[in-house]
């Protein structure tokens, strides 16, 4: 017996975290709304250095050797988002040859709460 696995896609922002939370506060998660599957549902996970605005007539100048002045100042902690939302700051660290973060500060669960309703 073979069996066909598909592929899901759920968007966080999408989920009622409200009702959910809500819910588990209660005590009415039954077995029908057991949340132990939203484990395995993947997220994108930036790390973002900074940023800045420019002008399209100013970014169509630009060439080799072109220097872009971002908004932060060198050495400060970057930004980490899952699927766009703040997850907290972090610094950047080399792990086996390859570019990892070390996580300075995390934001607390109600602040992420927020970020996903936006």
């Amino acid at each position: 017996m073979s069996e066909q696995m598909t592929d899901l896609n759920i968007d966080l922002n999408d989920l009622d975290l409200g009702t959910l939370d809500q819910q588990a506060h209660a005590g009415t998660a039954g077995p029908a709304q057991d949340m132990s599957f939203i484990r395995n549902i993947p997220v994108n996970l930036t790390l973002e250095v900074a940023s800045t605005e420019l002008m399209v007539g100013d970014l169509m100048n630009v060439g080799l050797g072109t220097v872009i002045e971002l908004d932060k100042l060198s050495g400060e902690p970057m930004d980490v988002k899952v699927n766009g939302t703040l997850l907290g700051h972090a610094e950047v660290v080399i792990v086996n040859n390859k570019y990892g973060l070390r996580l300075i500060d995390v934001m607390d669960e109600g602040d992420m709460l927020k970020g996903l309703a936006k």
